[in-house]
């Protein structure tokens, strides 16, 4: 993809987990790692999706810094930290999503994680779905959280504040981000009758070698 491409695909991206419902106005935020590895794109702080031109789109160097030609004229996300931490610590990743949706939000408040209640919860890539501690918006403190929350992960739970899921492509976390949603919310209901059971270490590994087939085109039978 060009460099307009991977702009307007960011841009569709965060207006898309908006007309999903999972996330409102300007909150959240996205990015995805450059193709030449000299740094990545990131969604500008505080401007509605709706408004978002390519030109927004800010470009940063590993370092942190707006790179160009010509460099944006906004600000990058006030979360730019842990998108390229993420993306630095995770060659597999090709893009960041970070939403503050509703299932997700409320159990993230409450600090608990996704346990391994349904077999889905593997399409994050462990047994479970882990929260990381609270840390302030912005800071270096948050970025190390959310990096250790997502290691062998795709996604994770960042406490007192949404979710965060990495992916090969913005499209497929975005879609990942929706499967998260779906697990918080199915979770979230099943706490309200009781404590739901959960699947044995076991199963989730057998559930997650089946995935890992699929992934690779091979049948899970």
């Amino acid at each position: 993809m060009s460099d307009l491409e991977l702009r307007q695909a960011l841009i569709a991206a965060c207006r898309r987990m908006n007309d999903l419902g999972i996330n409102q106005g300007s909150s959240g935020n996205a990015s995805i790692r450059l193709p030449d590895g000299s740094g990545l794109l990131v969604t500008p702080s505080s401007l509605p999706y709706e408004a978002m031109t390519p030109g927004d789109i800010v470009a940063l160097d590993w370092e942190g810094n707006p790179t160009g030609p010509p460099p944006s004229l906004r600000r990058p996300s006030s979360e730019w930290r842990f998108h390229l931490d993420i993306l630095k610590a995770r060659p597999d990743a090709g893009a960041v999503l970070h939403t503050h949706s509703m299932f997700a939000t409320t159990l993230a408040c409450l600090g608990k994680g996704i346990p391994a209640f349904h077999y889905m919860v593997a399409v994050a890539g462990g047994a479970d779905i882990r929260c990381s501690p609270y840390a302030t918006f912005g800071t270096q403190e948050l970025s190390a959280h959310a990096v250790a929350a997502l290691e062998d992960r795709k996604a994770c739970l960042l406490g007192n504040h949404g979710m965060i899921c990495l992916e090969a492509s913005i499209e497929k976390a975005l879609a990942l981000a929706v499967e998260v949603e779906t697990l918080a919310a199915q979770y979230w209901r099943a706490l309200q009758i009781g404590e739901p059971l959960l699947l044995p270490e076991e199963e989730m590994a057998r559930v997650l070698e089946r995935f890992s087939r699929m992934r690779y085109g091979q049948s899970p039978d």
